[in-house]
Parts: C-alpha cells; structure tokens; sequence
C-alpha cells in the first residue's frame, strides 16, 4: 500500500482514538450517583477524582515502554488497563463483585487514569513522527477529538437510558472501560510510525480535515445548547455524530489512489522514453549498454535519497545540546527546531521546565479540577451536570483546535509563533472566568458563559503544550519528559480539590449537600488568584525564551 495512504490513515485512527480517551471527563457526570450508591462523603469522592489523575504519576512508564515496544502492544496494554479500572467498578455498581473497600476502587481509579497516559502517548508519538512538517498542526485536530469524549459517551447514553440515574451511571462505567479498548484492537494495525518518503505538505487534505473537525464541533456544541438539542433527538445526534467521526476516512483512500495513478502515469512515461531512446539507439547503430536502459526515475531516485537521510538522521537525529543554561539553542534537523535536546534528569535542573510546571499547575490543572467537580457546582446552583459536561467538553475541543488554526495560517508565512505567548494570552481570561463565577444570577447565565471560557483555553493550552514541550526540551525523550510534565496534574488535583471538598463541607446541610452561591464562593477567589500567579509566572517564561522565538522567525524570513 502507497506510505501516504498509511500515513494518513494513522491520522483518521488517532482522531478515532482520541474522540474515546478522555473517559476520565466523564467523572462529573456520575459523580453524585457514585456519592450516593457507595454512601461517601464529598472528601472521599473528591479522592476518587483524584485517584484518577494519580494515574498520571506513573505516566512516565507508557513513554519508558514506547522506546522499546511496538506501538500496537503499547496501546493494547493501555485500553486494557483501562478495561481492568473502569470494569471492576461497573461489575461493583451492578453487585457481580462485592466487598470492594473504598481502597480497592480508589486503586482501580487510579489504574483507569493511567490508562490514558499509554493511549495519549501512542498517539502524540505517532503524530510528531508521521507529520514532522506540521505536528502542532495534526496534533491540535486529533487532540480536539479528546475534548469531544465527554459528548460522545453522553449522546451514547442518552440513547440507551434517557431517564434512569442509576443505570446511566453505570452505564458510563460500561463504556469507558470496553469502548477504548474496541477502538483501541480496530486500529492498532495502522497506527503506528511511517517511515515516509516525502515531506511535502498536503495543504488540501489539511483543509479538508479542518473543515470536518469544524463542523464536528459546531454539531457537539448544537446538542449541548438547551434549545437546539430538542430539535434533535437522542439518537439523531448519536448517528450525526458517528457519521462525522468517519468522515475524515475518504481522504487517505483519495491521496492513496491519486499516488497510485500518478505512479502509474509516471512509469508510462518512463517506459516510452526508455523506449524512445533505444530506438535511437539502434537506428545510429550505437552498442546499447543495459545500464542504459534500466534506470531510475526520478521518484525512486528521490525514496533512496531520503531513505539514506532518514537513516542518518535515526542513528544521530537528535544531539545532546550542552547542559550549561537554559538559553543554549540547537537544532534536531531541518524540520524541528528546539532550544536543547535533553533528558528527563537535567530538564528538572532547568528553571523553564519548573517555570512551565506551574503555568501548567495554575492553567489547565485548575480547570480540571473545575470540571471534576462541575457536577457538584451544578447541583449546587440548581442546573443540570449533564448539560454543564456536554458545554466544557463541546467548547474545551474548539479550544484544541484554535492553536492548529492559528498555527496553520502563521506558518505558511513562514513565522513561527511564541507558544509561550500564546499560553499568556489563554491564561487572563481563564482567571477572570473564575472570578465572574461570583456574581448573582438567577438564570445561570455566568456559569454556562464561564464553563465554556475555562473550556476553550485549558483545551488550547492543552493542545499547546505538546508542542511547547517538544521545542523547549527536544524530541527524542518527549515520550517521557511530557509525562513528567502532567505529574503536577494529579498534585493540583489532590490539593485544589481537597480545599474545594472542604470548603463545600461547612456549609453542607443536614443531607450532606449544600446549595447556594456560597457553596464555592471562596474556591473560586483562590482559584482565580492562583490563575493570576500563573498568568505572572507565564510572561516570565515568555521572557526566556523570547531569544530562542525571535531567532526561528529570523531564519523563516531568510528563507
């Protein structure tokens, strides 16, 4: 098969995996069941969430055994873990398994959380691989889909068990631990790493693919809005949304074909003036040497050039930049330029990566811990979690998607943008968006428009960071150094949440829940204040590496 066509069909399967792995985005939506059903305390379901961003501790090994294990077993161990996590719990709910102590679940919590690390892993190593040219680019369209999780597994729901809380809770469970090991089995054969031929940008299967990412979203965010989801039913929107998760598939079959018939028009062509010139040969009587007639065109010239680049380039891809500052600047290749190449031992010697470490803390972490507990923050201000989940999660994957877009149009002026710039510009109105979840209103209006604030920009820095990341520390033990990265996501986790749980705790009632503005009041000003601290330490990160920024947009004007 043509290596476009697997090239680009390893990027339809890492939207298909994508789309199924923020399972852990589902928490908020059976959360007060899960309370309820297993008579917890809000502490002690505050530690289940956060059992499951502990997996995230341990992300470390997924990146460790992608160095040394094919990338299918590497996505089979993951979903299978996940499979173990979230299918003991579900057979506990439904009472197959009984006398699970709360220790044993926060466990198998902690285990489901880990098995998204191992499927994130496979899939941003395969994306930077795949796509050298423009990996923040395919990295933002996939990593969009993970941001639609939460409303997929809804509208799945929704068609199954439209009304009963109990079996809707369970049915969560179900289909996070069995749908992204399904998904995980259909497309392990195809995605992995393609040693591709050519470099050139396919600008229209690009466009292509951003323009039905697009109308995905527009579709999520249609059935999330109160009044455009009744006119569509529950299962029309599970069909329109399983319609345009296979539709991105016809383009690899069209750039497979298209090569295919140009390769075969090219031999045609060949093959005549191969022939041509033999018989111009023997009509001026001149001795015909086979070396003569066999040759190569010029496509098969061009495969055992870059073959034999390629193969340099894996054995000394990447160089070991000297460990004396954070300003040193170097560069992996032609494709990627990086400020060093380093490992995981002296990134935690650099002052950006610590700089970096709390941006993320303060910026995405707390919005994650805002959405854990959302379904609590709604049942406290009287909405629905369902609808709160279904809005972050439609909003948090045009957040992912805003950096591909924009890095798209920068690049093909050959300018490359400040990441770290980009991060400050995010950070401002995510700490305002906490801070206007303290003014009254009846009708929930700042709670929805907050929602879908803090949604868009933790999905942005999301999908920011991978890159950031990669330019800031190289390529070559990303694997493991971004997985070190999200450790402070199971930290903010435990500590933002704890104080969140505990504040909630004084002014709970007789019932063990409370309702009001006063429930979260004085969470969201230390929240706000700790986005503020991050949005400081951000333009100090900025600083630093403006040097490295201002030098790549020098090289791209020259060229």
């Amino acid at each position: 098969m043509p290596r476009i066509f697997l090239q680009w069909l390893s990027l339809v399967a890492i939207i298909w995996l994508q789309s199924i792995n923020g399972t852990n985005s589902n928490f908020p939506a059976y959360s007060s069941q899960l309370k309820h059903l297993l008579s917890i305390s809000q502490i002690q379901l505050n530690n289940l969430a956060f059992a499951s961003d502990a997996g995230k501790l341990f992300g470390w090994l997924s990146g460790s055994a992608a160095n040394y294990l094919p990338m299918w077993l590497v996505l089979i161990l993951g979903s299978s873990l996940g499979l173990i996590g979230y299918g003991v719990q579900y057979l506990f709910l439904i009472g197959r398994v009984s006398d699970l102590s709360y220790g044993a679940i926060f466990f198998l919590a902690m285990l489901a959380g880990n098995s998204i690390c191992w499927i994130n892993t496979v899939c941003y190593l395969v994306i930077i691989r795949n796509f050298p040219l423009d990996s923040q680019l395919a990295i933002g369209l996939t990593g969009s889909y993970q941001g639609l999780s939460a409303k997929i597994y809804t509208d799945i729901v929704d068609v199954v068990y439209p009304c009963s809380n109990v079996e809707r809770a369970r049915a969560y469970l179900f289909l996070s631990s069995v749908l992204p090991l399904t998904v995980s089995v259909i497309v392990a054969p195809v995605a992995r790493v393609i040693n591709t031929v050519k470099t050139k940008r396919e600008e229209v299967a690009f466009i292509l693919i951003l323009i039905i990412t697009t109308v995905t979203g527009a579709f999520a965010i249609m059935g999330s809005m109160g009044s455009a989801s009744r006119l569509l039913s529950p299962f029309t929107g599970a069909v329109g949304m399983v319609a345009l998760l296979l539709a991105p598939l016809p383009i690899p079959l069209g750039l497979g074909l298209g090569h295919q018939i140009g390769k075969l028009a090219g031999e045609k062509i060949h093959i005549e003036e191969t022939n041509s010139v033999s018989m111009d040969k023997k009509e001026s009587g001149v001795t015909l040497d086979i070396s003569d007639i066999i040759s190569e065109s010029p496509s098969e010239s061009f495969e055992l050039s870059f073959s034999y680049t390629s193969k340099k380039m894996n054995g000394d891809q990447l160089s070991e930049s000297s460990t004396s500052g954070d300003d040193k600047i170097s560069e992996t290749n032609e494709i990627i330029s990086v400020m060093e190449e380093i490992g995981v031992k002296v990134m935690l010697r650099r002052l950006n990566f610590w700089l970096y470490f709390f941006v993320y803390l303060f910026g995405v972490t707390l919005g994650l811990v805002f959405f854990n507990n959302l379904g609590q923050i709604a049942e406290s201000r009287g909405r629905s979690a369902s609808s709160l989940v279904s809005l972050s999660s439609s909003f948090g994957f045009f957040g992912r998607l805003i950096p591909s877009i924009v890095d798209y149009f920068v690049s093909r002026r050959k300018y490359m943008i400040s990441r770290p710039a980009f991060v400050v510009a995010l950070m401002v109105p995510t700490g305002a968006a906490f801070f206007l979840l303290l003014v009254k209103d009846n009708t929930a209006l700042w709670l929805y428009i907050s929602t879908a604030t803090i949604g868009v920009c933790t999905g942005a820095i999301t999908s920011i960071s991978v890159s950031l990341t990669t330019e800031l520390f190289g390529t070559k033990n990303f694997g493991v150094n971004h997985n070190v990265l999200v450790v402070n996501i199971p930290v903010g986790s435990f500590l933002f949440g704890y104080l969140a749980a505990i504040v909630y705790r004084k002014e709970v009632n007789a019932e063990g829940k409370c309702f009001g503005m006063e429930c979260y009041r004085n969470t969201f000003i230390l929240w706000g204040t700790l986005c503020l601290i991050g949005t400081f330490l951000s333009l100090i990160l900025y600083a630093r590496t403006r040097k490295f920024y201002n030098s790549q947009r020098s090289q791209g004007n020259r060229s």
